[in-house]
Formats: structure tokens, C-alpha cells, sequence
């Protein structure tokens, strides 16, 4: 009964994180702040209605009709199929129930890497702190699952490779390469514990290696993204990618993992650790270029804590605070708790439908142009060619379920850098900016109040049709008052 009914602390700090989600971090808010989960929701939609993946653009005007890749068609299904049930509710719960599963992995990592007790309890603060910096409701996620549950496994792997793990291994990475754009990470996170035991490691990075081809589209989705990854030019103007600020407001959290990883990766290697090290500084490398990285690095704290921890128990003074903390995790052993899985689940659901709760779910409105949309359709044609952000478009897609095309979204791989450069000039109002908006020949403009171009237009005739606190709608001059 102990075990069903008294909580182990993974289990406790994944309810946490859930409760933690709902409330304090605002999750039915703050997880639609990225306007990409607008898209990815309606090809989930659009999926399980046709029974087939887009294979060209269905949402804008600008690439319509242009080969697209939906890399991650799987986490899209989820996502529609959530959707179609429970509306962007059920899109809550979904993400806040992946969130909260990945914190339980975190502490079962711990115990796979023969982590301390103590200070897993201590850097689990900096592990949800730099790890909510990317909670949205995408598809990355999804990828933090695959990410925790492939190192425990290798962490846990037996002495022989028996036909059965090959079909396991080549399973998960299927599923891994059909959900997220990450999968390649598998057979890279296999081939660094190489040195640790060759024969098992060394079958299991080909298994791997061959499971990720078991996607819609085969080799050309390797290509895609290996094309995408290698575009340094692009990746500069996507803003996700770009150096973390460390000198905002609340980052002295993210700077502690950051210390930590580097604290343990360098133990790591005079342990004799090389896989470890090679995982903390190659994901610290990446995490002090590109923000995006940070919340993985944050996943790999448990490396950093059994590194720290073999240290400490070097050490006369330290050795009798670690076995104090063993003995703290020795007693929790028997514990688990599993009945209260479905019980938080259904306790979170029903906080969701309560009305103050569900108010508050969706894209919020200070940041997308929630009221505007709704107005639209009185105000705007159909057929309208509406030029609006990046930004703006994802959530056009999810608020008009792809009926009105959009100028442009969050698919910076289906866009392209030429595109990108040509809409920089554009909405910076740069040298120019006039021949690439006749190059679309917009009949209407949707864009942020505070945005230059949105001045540069009602200065050049664009007459406004609505305006609020977010977004300004503007109509370009007919062909008569242009003459004139």
C-alpha cells in the first residue's frame, strides 16, 4: 500500500511541477506565448481529418504551393488530437503533463547516475528555472521525453545487445525522428558512451542510426534538417537561437546551471568520466550561443550531480553529509505513489474547467492580435491579402484554421533566408522597404501598434480600420487615391 499510496520524491517534484505550472507560472497563459503552437495545432487537425501529411505550404500566400516538410507531424497529431477534445484546455494539460513527466525522468536520471539525494533536491530549483525559459506548448517538449528516457537507458544498459533491444532502440528512434527535429541525437548520445562498453553501445548507435530513416520522409528529412542546422546565416535572424541575456531579470538561476554543468563536466573528466564530460561542455558550448540550448543543458544537471557527488565523498568533512543523504534516499525506496497520477491529472483538468481558469487559457492578448482577429472577418474581404509578423501569422493560422492566408509564420525552414532578409527590410521600414512591399502587392496590413512600418503605411495613404493597445489594421489606398 506504501508503495501505491506514499510518493517517492520524483513523484512529488513532478506534482509540484504540475501545480507549479497551473498556478504560480501561469501555464494556461504562458504556454501559448509562442504563436508556432497555432500552426502546429491545426496541421495536427488537418492530419487526422485527411488521413495524410501536407506535403506543400496550405497556409500562406507568399510560398503557397511550395514543398513543406512537417518534421514533426507527430507531435502535431497530439497536439489536434488534444485540441479536438478538450480545445487549447486540453493543449494545457497536455504540455504541463509532458512538463511535469519530465521532471519525474530528471530524478530517476539522478538515481541511474548514482546522484546524490540532497543535491538533487537543491538543483532542481535551477533545473525548472532555466528549463521554463522554453515551456510552450511545441513540440520540444516532446523531446526532453525521448532526451531523458534514451540517457537512462544507456546509463541502465546490460552487459549484452540482444535482438529485442535492437528493436527497442530502433523503435524509439523512429518515434523519436517522426515527433521532433532533435532525433539525431540519439545515435549521437549512444556513440559517446562508445568508450564505456563498445559492443553494446556501438550496436546500439546503429540501430538507432537506421530507426530514424523510418520517417514520411526517409533520407530527405535528414538532408532538410542537416540544410537547416547548417544555416548560420538564417539561424542568426531567429530570435530563439540567439545569445541568452544574462543580464535580464531572474537569470542568475539559469547562470547557476550553467556553473554547475561546467563545475561538473570538469570533474566528469578527471573521474575519468569522458561521455559525461563530452555531454555537459558540448551542451554548455551550445548553451552560451544559443539560448535554445540552455533548457537541455539544464536537463543533463544529474551528470553535473554524480560528478559533485563522487567529489564530496572524497572529502573527510563531506563524506557524512553524503551518507546522510544516501540514507534519505534509501528510505524513500519502497515509495512510489502511483495512484496519485490519475488523481493529479483529473485534479488538473477540472482546476482547467473551472470559469476563472479557462478565461485565462489561450494566446494572450497583449501579444497576439486576439481582439483584431475577431473583427477581421467584418472588416476584411475574403481572399485579402493581409501582410502581418511572423509573430502575428502563426496565430492567424490557429484563429482562422488556415481559411485566410498568411504573409508569413514561424516556418523559418519552409521561408528561407532570401525571404527572411526581404522582410527584415520591410518591417524595419530599411532602404527599400517600398519595392518589396509592391513585390506582394498586400491589400491590407495587420501589425503590432509600436511597429515603424505600421507608421511608414497611414503615412503613405494606408488607411487605418481598427486599432487596440495590440495590433493596428490598415487598408492600402485604391489605385484612384494612389494617382491622385
Amino acid at each position: 500500500m506504501r508503495r501505491w499510496l506514499i510518493p517517492d520524491v520524483s513523484l512529488a517534484a513532478a506534482a509540484v511541477t504540475l501545480l507549479y505550472g497551473l498556478a504560480l507560472f501561469d501555464g494556461p497563459r504562458k504556454l501559448f506565448r509562442d504563436s508556432d503552437t497555432g500552426w502546429h495545432i491545426r496541421t495536427g487537425e488537418r492530419i487526422l481529418a485527411t488521413g495524410s501529411l501536407p506535403r506543400s505550404d496550405p497556409y500562406s500566400f507568399t510560398k503557397a504551393g511550395e514543398p513543406w516538410f512537417a518534421w514533426e507531424w507527430g507531435a502535431d497529431v497530439a497536439m489536434g488530437a488534444a485540441h479536438r477534445h478538450a480545445g487549447l484546455g486540453g493543449i494545457t494539460l497536455l504540455y504541463l503533463a509532458a512538463i511535469a513527466f519530465c521532471t519525474w525522468l530528471w530524478f530517476r536520471l539522478t538515481w541511474a547516475v548514482d546522484g546524490d539525494f540532497l543535491l538533487a533536491c537543491a538543483m532542481a530549483s535551477p533545473f525548472l528555472s532555466t528549463t521554463n525559459m522554453h515551456w510552450l506548448a511545441r513540440p520540444h517538449v516532446f523531446s526532453w521525453i525521448f532526451l531523458l528516457t534514451w540517457l537512462i537507458v544507456l546509463e541502465r544498459a546490460p552487459e549484452r545487445f540482444r535482438p529485442s533491444h535492437a528493436v527497442a532502440v530502433a523503435a524509439g528512434a523512429t518515434l523519436w525522428a517522426n515527433v521532433h527535429a532533435s532525433f539525431f541525437l540519439m545515435p549521437v548520445l549512444a556513440c559517446m558512451y562508445l568508450l564505456r562498453r563498445p559492443s553494446w553501445y556501438g550496436a546500439a548507435t546503429l540501430a538507432a542510426a537506421a530507426g530514424t530513416f523510418l520517417n514520411p520522409y526517409g533520407a530527405g528529412l535528414h538532408r532538410h534538417v542537416a540544410a537547416y542546422l547548417a544555416n548560420a546565416e538564417l539561424l542568426q535572424r531567429i530570435g530563439e537561437f540567439q545569445t541568452f541575456n544574462f543580464h535580464a531579470e531572474g537569470s542568475w538561476q539559469i547562470l547557476l546551471t550553467v556553473m554547475l554543468a561546467a563545475m561538473g563536466g570538469t570533474l566528469a573528466l578527471v573521474q575519468g568520466r569522458v561521455h559525461h564530460f563530452l555531454l555537459l561542455f558540448g551542451f554548455l558550448a551550445l548553451g552560451l550561443r544559443s539560448a535554445r540550448a540552455l533548457p537541455v543543458l539544464a536537463l543533463l544537471l544529474p551528470l553535473a550531480n554524480s560528478a559533485i557527488r563522487q567529489w564530496l565523498a572524497s572529502s573527510p568533512r563531506a563524506a557524512q553529509a553524503i551518507r546522510y543523504s544516501g540514507n534519505l534516499r534509501r528510505l524513500e525506496l519502497g515509495f512510489r505513489g502511483w495512484a496519485w497520477v490519475p488523481i493529479g491529472l483529473a485534479l488538473a483538468y477540472v482546476i482547467l474547467q473551472a470559469p476563472a481558469v479557462r478565461t485565462r487559457i489561450g494566446f494572450p492578448p497583449d501579444q497576439f492580435p486576439v481582439a483584431a482577429t475577431a473583427r477581421l472577418d467584418a472588416l476584411v474581404p475574403a481572399g485579402a491579402r493581409i501582410l502581418a509578423p511572423d509573430k502575428f501569422g502563426g496565430y492567424m493560422i490557429y484563429a482562422f484554421n488556415g481559411r485566410r492566408r498568411v504573409f508569413f509564420d514561424g516556418r523559418s525552414d519552409l521561408y528561407g533566408l532570401d525571404f527572411m532578409k526581404r522582410y527584415i527590410e520591410l518591417v524595419q521600414v530599411r532602404p527599400g522597404w517600398r519595392v518589396e512591399l509592391a513585390r506582394w502587392s498586400p491589400t491590407h496590413a495587420l501589425l503590432p501598434v509600436q511597429y515603424s512600418l505600421a507608421s511608414a503605411l497611414a503615412e503613405a495613404g494606408w488607411g487605418e480600420l481598427y486599432r487596440d493597445s495590440t495590433a493596428v489594421l490598415l487598408g492600402a489606398p485604391r489605385e484612384d487615391e494612389t494617382r491622385r
